[in-house]
């Protein structure tokens, strides 16, 4: 299997996109991402894309303007998120570097991941990410623990109604330490427009599309008073973190002095930072979002410290020492704990068990997510689809963990090892992207 994903990674590199990459539209523009199965390339028709039209870019001067003031900072934040928002700027520089340096470990590192599996949702052209950023390689079967290669098959299972599906664990394992997230100028805004119009709350007629406005409906707009406007910010706080990991990236290739390719259309840290996130930008609440999200990760998180700490006791210990030293003191970490930062998961509960109808309809919920999963698949950038896929695990494991069936919150022991290792790694993502927004702000 690793022989023939090798010698086909050109075409690979077709069929994935890291999350981190997806982006070019603003988030209130549908995204659609691009997957073709192998035996169909030749069939392709031509792409989607021309259904759905890239919003012209808004022109921002490339140099950064004064640095606002604490109060003017997320003026758009709604008044019930803005205390959560200071906590997480005051202590998040605490607890993500922590969160870092889990990821080295293997349990939260190393990832099955089907990276043949085929694009249902979309006719697509043929296209190849000719970068090598976009390349990435199965590690070879004695660096997999045994451990964990057992534990991942025996706990995989088909569930009808569950918040998601993990592909079908395999002998290919990919570490994301050998292939972290960066900018490889993979343009994933068809898959963002069909998460934002098909997967994301909004008309339940999907005859309706075109009728659907450019930023959500109406219906259910980011602060609504309901789950599914709740749902609808969690997403949107996710392609936050994408768009911040590709802003990122550009600042990192700069200041690497690596060059850009000569069709490149992303350069300018500060200008696509201004379109993708700012308050002026083409979704205004960008951060509010973003922080929404990360929110309801750290309470999973928190929620979740039984089943983590596990993970450090002595007789059965799956990290080092060192990293359980870290776990530890991120699992006490007083923003796990603060009231301000719970508003979000108290806010998606009260709205999930308010009335019997909105009990009875968490299904669709649980839908959503899994397609959400499965949506990346037709990412056509390997590394970004590897990517896309843990930061979809992770953001519908704190879906899982928080609401459950009921609306009451899930039996945390029933998570499984891939989906507990992609609920923290998702959680340094956003932690991470807040971090580097901040530097960006300033």
């Amino acid at each position: 299997m690793k022989l023939l994903l090798s010698s086909i990674t050109p075409s690979l590199s077709l069929l994935s996109l890291s999350l981190s990459l997806l982006s070019g539209l603003p988030q209130s523009t549908a995204f659609t991402l691009p997957t073709t199965p192998l035996s169909h390339l030749a069939n392709n028709i031509q792409s989607l894309k021309s259904n759905y039209p890239s919003r012209e870019r808004i022109s921002k001067p490339s140099s950064p303007s004064p640095p606002p003031s604490p109060s003017c900072l997320y003026s758009s934040a709604t008044e019930e998120l803005t205390p959560g928002i200071e906590a997480i700027d005051a202590m998040n520089g605490d607890i993500e570097p922590l969160l870092a340096s889990l990821r080295e470990q293997e349990y939260f590192r190393l990832y099955s991941v089907d990276m043949l599996g085929s694009c249902e949702y979309m006719p697509q052209e043929l296209f190849e990410c000719y970068s090598e950023t976009c390349e990435i390689y199965p590690i070879d079967d004695e660096d997999v623990p045994e451990e964990i290669a057992e534990s991942d098959m025996a706990e995989h299972s088909f569930d009808l109604d569950g918040w998601a599906r993990w592909d079908m664990p395999s002998e290919d394992y990919y570490d994301i330490t050998q292939f972290p997230e960066e900018f490889t100028g993979y343009d994933g805004s068809d898959i963002w427009n069909f998460i934002h119009k098909r997967i994301a709350f909004g008309h339940d007629d999907n005859d309706e599309m075109d009728k659907v406005k450019d930023n959500l409906t109406d219906e259910y707009g980011y602060n609504d008073d309901n789950w599914k406007a709740d749902f609808n910010k969690a997403l949107s706080g996710l392609h936050s973190c994408i768009s911040a990991q590709i802003v990122r990236g550009i600042q990192k290739k700069i200041d690497n002095d690596e060059g850009f390719d000569d069709d490149c259309q992303w350069t300018d840290p500060q200008v696509e930072f201004d379109r993708r996130l700012g308050e002026g930008g083409e979704t205004p609440e960008a951060l509010e979002n973003l922080y929404f999200g990360y929110m309801l990760l750290l309470s999973a998180v928190n929620i979740a410290k039984p089943r983590l700490l596990l993970l450090c006791d002595d007789s059965n210990s799956k990290i080092d020492n060192e990293a359980s030293d870290a776990l530890k003191r991120i699992l006490s970490s007083p923003l796990l704990e603060d009231e301000t930062i719970g508003v979000a998961s108290k806010k998606l509960h009260d709205h999930a068990v308010k009335d019997e109808e909105s009990v009875n309809n968490l299904w669709q919920a649980r839908l959503r997510t899994r397609e959400m999963f499965r949506i990346m698949n037709c990412v056509q950038c390997n590394k970004c689809r590897l990517h896309g896929k843990i930061g979809a695990m992770g953001l519908s494991t704190a879906f899982q963990v928080l609401l459950g069936r009921s609306g009451e919150g899930g039996d945390v022991k029933r998570v499984h090892r891939v989906e507990l290792a992609a609920l923290v790694t998702t959680l340094s993502k956003f932690s991470t992207a807040v971090a580097f927004c901040n530097q960006m702000k300033q």
